[in-house]
């Protein structure tokens, strides 16, 4: 059973949409604010993990994954846009940005691809080599989505100790900025692997 937890560290603490947007939460001083947008990305991962464990797998084929990914990918350049207005706004006068909320981390993490493909080996292949079912697969379930949760918490506390540091609000813009264009980046590679080379490969 370690093996499930050392999976679900590797896959939730590494960095990601969600988590950058963690990061930049805390960079700005958003940390305790932004709890309902950690609280949502762990919602989103008990939702998932118990709707593929209960009522199984089969159904999340090439098709209906390439459509919730382009889902995610809008969704991740929407909040990416929102970041960088925000770096505009933090140039001039020093506001904080817009606080993420339950919402946001919601719809983002039942939007990623990357959450699903997590998810799905963990309750398709470990729970039932445990024997985890039935009540126990509930249990785990919100066990590792208390662990989704902490994921963003964690890059956020990171952040709240640089933001710290950093007086210079043009400083402060600029790492907004660099989030934005990685989570560009993140829905732009995301939308190439998870849309674009399905659709290609089925229309070949």
């Amino acid at each position: 059973m370690l093996e499930i937890v050392a999976y679900a560290l590797g896959v939730m603490y590494t960095p990601g949409p969600v988590n950058l947007l963690g990061l930049n939460a805390g960079l700005h001083g958003q940390a305790r604010t932004s709890l309902g947008f950690f609280v949502g990305v762990g919602l989103a991962m008990l939702v998932l993990f118990v709707m593929f464990g209960w009522v199984g797998a089969a159904w999340v084929g090439g098709d209906m994954l390439a459509l919730v990914a382009a889902l995610g990918c809008g969704y991740i350049l929407y909040l990416a846009i929102k970041v960088a207005r925000s770096s505009i706004e933090l140039a001039v006068p020093r506001q904080a940005p817009r606080v993420l909320s339950l919402r946001d981390g919601l719809i983002m993490q039942l939007c990623n691809p990357k959450a699903i493909i997590a998810t799905l080996p963990i309750v398709t292949i470990q729970f039932p080599a445990a024997g985890i079912h039935g009540v126990g697969l509930l249990l785990w379930s919100l066990a590792l989505a208390v662990l989704a949760t902490g994921a963003p918490g964690s890059y956020a506390l990171m952040g709240a100790l640089l933001g710290r540091r950093i007086e210079n609000p043009r400083v402060l813009s600029g790492f907004s900025l660099a989030m934005s264009a990685l989570l560009v980046g993140v829905s732009v590679s995301i939308g190439y692997e998870h849309v674009w080379l399905p659709l290609t490969a089925d229309l070949g």
